[in-house]
């Protein structure tokens, strides 16, 4: 019931912030008393971290509008993207997981992956102007770092390349390191920690497990289908 009671609270706080983050005439009033009901003590620090949380998220709004043609709008992207919801819940949720509230955080990314299809761990590290199109089916672990203009497209997994170790990998680099402006096209898999290099574009449906030189082109060949 105690657990239950913190969900309701978390995503009801979510709600408030991701409103705030989004539309600079909403004030703290809007959020204060919630986000002290979950945070407790650490509330001041996280209510801090709160301006470059919109910062931030005003370079992936960006991006996502310079990014889609489809985007008539700002507030369609705010009110309609997954995307945008599923970058809006991970900035939220990452400064969570850093004051480690790593329960309230995964409740608040799982409620993202839930309504989006998009999965981003809390503790992932993603820089400034992060673009998502469609965004179905990506998953991005943990120990994920992602550099600045970087897109991905929907079924990507950045993945661990094995978990059997289980609880002996806590802590560790399992995951990709994503540098600057790296384009990453729908069903890619990238496993393991591995690099890949600034300005590589990774095509569709390819799986790496190993790192690429900067401005690499990486994409499947000689690929054949019939049609009866």
């Amino acid at each position: 019931m105690i657990n239950k009671l913190i969900r309701v609270k978390t995503l009801a706080t979510l709600n408030k912030l991701i409103d705030y983050v989004s539309d600079e005439e909403i004030t703290l009033d809007y959020l204060e008393e919630d986000v002290r009901e979950i945070l407790g003590d650490k509330s001041d620090e996280f209510i801090a971290r709160l301006p470059e949380i919109r910062r931030v998220l005003k370079t992936d709004l960006q991006e996502l509008y310079d990014g889609d043609p489809a985007a008539d709008s700002y507030e369609v992207i705010i009110l309609a993207y997954p995307g945008y919801k599923a970058i809006a819940t991970y900035r939220i949720a990452h400064e969570v997981f850093k004051l480690g509230f790593t329960m309230i955080a995964r409740i608040m990314s799982e409620h993202a992956h839930s309504r989006t299809g998009i999965d981003i761990h809390p503790g992932a590290t993603i820089d400034e102007y992060f673009f998502i199109d469609h965004g179905t089916g990506i998953v991005i672990g943990e120990t994920s770092i992602i550099g600045k203009h970087v897109k991905l497209y929907q079924g990507v997994t950045l993945g661990a390349l094995s978990t059997r170790g289980g609880q002996a990998l806590r802590g560790k680099k399992r995951h990709p390191s994503i540098c600057d402006n790296v384009t990453i096209y729908a069903n890619a898999t990238v496993l393991g920690d591995v690099t890949i290099g600034e300005g590589t574009t990774i095509g569709g449906s390819v799986f790496i497990t190993e790192s690429t030189a900067p401005n690499s082109k990486v994409y499947l060949k000689d690929i054949e289908y019939a049609i009866k």
